[in-house]
C-alpha cells in the first residue's frame, strides 16, 4: 500500500522541472478491494500530478546535536479553507516537531492562529530554526575563545552575550526555587 511522502503546502523540488513548487493537492489512487490507496501521486500546480520519486523535500539541515527540528502543517479542524482565506496557508496551521516520530513540539490554539496567522507562522519558524541559531552562537564563541586578543571588541561582545544566552538555555532550575516561585 502506498503512503504519502509529502504533504500539503510542503515546498518540493520537481526534478523533472527543476524548480520549487507547493504541494497543493495529494492525490490517492484507489484499487478495487484495497483499503488503502495503491499509489499516490501530488499535483504541484504544473499542469500534471508527479510521483513521489520525481519530487524532493526540501533538506532540512541538522544543527549540531544532529536534532532535526522541523516545520509541519496540520489540518485546522474547525474552520473551512474558505472561511480562513486571509491565512497565509488555508485550512491549516504550522506544527513544529522536536522528536523523529513527529511526536513532542510545539502547536498554538486554532482561535490563537486565527487572530494573527502570520504572527504564529513567524514564531514556528524562529522555532524550528533555534537550534541552528544555537549552533551559530557556539561557533561564535569558539572563534573568540580561540584567539581573544584578536576580537575585536564588538564581536568579543557578541560572544559573551551568546554565551550568557546558551547558559540560560541549559540551566536547569533547582527544585526548590521551582517550588518557591509556586
Amino acid at each position: 500500500m502506498a503512503k504519502a511522502a509529502f504533504q500539503k503546502n510542503q515546498r518540493v523540488w520537481v526534478e523533472s522541472v527543476g524548480a520549487w513548487a507547493l504541494v497543493e493537492r495529494i492525490v490517492p489512487i484507489w484499487a478495487k478491494g484495497f483499503d488503502e490507496p495503491v499509489k499516490v501521486t501530488y499535483d504541484v500546480g504544473l499542469g500534471r500530478e508527479f510521483l513521489a520519486a520525481e519530487l524532493r523535500a526540501e533538506d532540512a539541515p541538522q544543527d549540531s546535536s544532529g536534532e532535526r527540528w522541523r516545520m509541519l502543517r496540520a489540518k485546522n479542524k474547525w474552520q473551512t479553507p474558505q472561511d480562513c482565506a486571509h491565512h497565509p496557508y488555508p485550512g491549516t496551521y504550522p506544527v513544529v516537531v522536536t522528536d523523529a516520530n513527529d511526536w513532542g513540539g510545539w502547536r498554538t490554539p486554532g482561535a490563537e492562529y486565527d487572530r494573527d496567522p502570520q504572527k504564529i507562522e513567524r514564531q514556528a519558524r524562529l522555532i524550528v530554526t533555534a537550534p541552528h541559531l544555537l549552533g551559530l552562537a557556539e561557533e561564535l564563541v569558539a572563534m573568540v575563545l580561540e584567539t581573544p586578543e584578536d576580537a575585536p571588541p564588538a564581536i568579543a561582545a557578541m560572544a559573551q552575550r551568546a554565551q550568557a544566552l546558551k547558559r540560560y538555555i541549559e540551566e536547569v532550575p533547582a527544585a526548590g526555587v521551582k517550588q518557591a516561585a509556586e
